[in-house]
């Protein structure tokens, strides 16, 4: 029900998720980030509890194989999971259980990671990650675009209902948060709407929370943050 990837940024640190699926909130349900530790997606009859775990585990001083393989101990009915990761080396893993729903395949390369399941074909992944390389910029726009290419190989084989996109950079909260719930229109088309919105504001809001005093308006009435 779901096609996702995690990244890293060789340039910043910034680590990111970007994620759709045919079911509601996926992103609420299933996208995990750590500022200086890794990302992680957990999907395919979610378990949330896989995402923390694996980031703690990683943050003890596991790679992200080494974190997955924890997961694969820790975890319960672990056969039904699908989890990604991404370390601060940018090293990857992914654990993709047999009883995956319908069509499910992985891809991985140095700074990304795709999975899915119940996708309209086994392409879907492999797009996202050479998307993904071959893209440039922000890491949002790389997440932006990457998505949207497993989109455009086929997505899932049923539309698609929610989307979203997370990035962790320095501070101990994310520095972007971007969900589409639900949507009779293409959430990642939405999401990436959302994106170009908030871009050109993000550092603004760390700025409000580090230090309001030198924090710009956006103008909206009775702006104050």
């Amino acid at each position: 029900m779901t096609f996702s990837l995690v990244a890293r940024c060789a340039d910043t640190g910034m680590f990111g998720v970007a994620i759709s699926s045919s079911s509601p909130a996926v992103a609420a349900r299933c996208s995990y980030t750590r500022a200086g530790v890794g990302a992680v997606v957990s999907q395919n009859i979610t378990d949330p509890m896989l995402g923390p775990l694996a980031l703690d585990l990683m943050a003890g001083g596991m790679n992200a194989q080494e974190a997955i393989s924890g997961v694969r101990d820790l975890g319960q009915h672990i056969e039904y999971r699908q989890v990604l990761a991404i370390d601060r080396q940018g090293n990857t893993a992914i654990h993709s259980g047999p009883n995956s729903q319908g069509i499910w395949t992985q891809a991985m390369g140095k700074d990304v990671a795709s999975g899915g399941n119940l996708l309209a074909n086994d392409t879907v992944p492999s797009a996202i990650v050479t998307a993904f390389q071959n893209s440039k910029g922000h890491l949002g726009d790389r997440l932006i675009s990457a998505i949207q290419a497993g989109l455009h190989a086929g997505g899932e084989v049923g539309p698609v209902h929610s989307a979203g996109m997370q990035i962790a950079d320095k501070q101990n909260w994310p520095l972007v948060d971007l969900r589409v719930d639900w949507t009779e229109g293409c959430p990642i088309n939405e999401l990436a709407t959302a994106w170009a919105v908030y871009k050109p504001q993000m550092d603004a809001y760390v700025q409000r929370a580090l230090d309001p005093r030198q924090a710009p308006s956006y103008g909206v009435p009775g702006d104050e943050g």
